[in-house]
């Protein structure tokens, strides 16, 4: 296709994407979601099987974000990182993935067992994943990349949902424009907004309005030659 429409971190918050999907062509224009569909916001599982669905009809490419490998490093080793998954949201993740709400009184392991039973069809899509996708000269990727490195393919998986000061404030040589979301844009902006910010070269573009915060859903439409607009 001639041009991709690009979405931030959705994280749960399904409402804003059904209304921004109301401005996407798919006659025209590959859908592109930047990563971290769940945790924080209220319905990560339906925003799952939006996902799911999207890609089965329109091989819409949803990438993977540090949340979606939080749920997966919570999964293999629930009691170790219960706390910390929790605490990034991540219990509205879980309890949206099982039908007894009682989770309060499962232990980690029987939270992990349900969600495994439960859930498996949306498990297997969350670990199906790609981490970054190459278009033309625009690489999408959730967090960055090692721009140290000769070939920023070879970044660790780690970096690519990770990364931030390193990548957003160091000197891009690859010849690349890399939209990326995972740092909501108003800790980046100089005043404060959930706008879209630029890098100063305009090489990289962050999309995280930060929407589960109070901020914004962004949608970018992008074409061999830039973006074109903000949706």
């Amino acid at each position: 296709m001639d041009e991709i429409f690009a979405i931030g971190d959705v994280h749960g918050e399904m409402d804003l994407m059904e209304e921004l999907l109301k401005k996407w062509d798919p006659e025209k224009q590959q859908l592109l979601v930047i990563g971290d569909l769940i945790d924080r916001g209220p319905d990560p599982r339906a925003v799952i099987r939006k996902a799911m669905a999207l890609e089965k009809q329109y091989q819409a490419i949803f990438l993977r974000g540090n949340h979606e490998n939080m749920l997966l490093d919570w999964l293999r080793d629930p009691c170790e990182k219960m706390m910390y998954y929790i605490s990034q949201g991540g219990m509205e993740t879980i309890e949206s993935l099982i039908t007894n709400k009682t989770s309060a009184k499962m232990t980690p392991d029987e939270l992990v067992r349900r969600v495994e039973i439960e859930a498996a069809a949306e498990l297997a899509f969350i670990r199906e994943r790609p981490y970054y996708h190459e278009w033309h000269h625009f690489v999408f990727v959730h967090a960055g990349v090692d721009l140290t490195l000769s070939d920023w393919k070879k970044t660790k998986p780690h970096d690519m949902v990770w990364i931030r000061e390193p990548f957003q404030e160091g000197v891009n040589n690859t010849g690349k424009t890399f939209i990326i979301g995972h740092t909501p844009t108003s800790s980046l902006n100089a005043d404060g907004s959930s706008a879209i910010w630029y890098s100063p070269d305009r090489s990289i573009v962050d999309i995280d309005g930060g929407a589960v915060f109070g901020g914004e859903l962004h949608g970018v439409v992008v074409t061999e030659s830039g973006i074109e607009k903000n949706v």
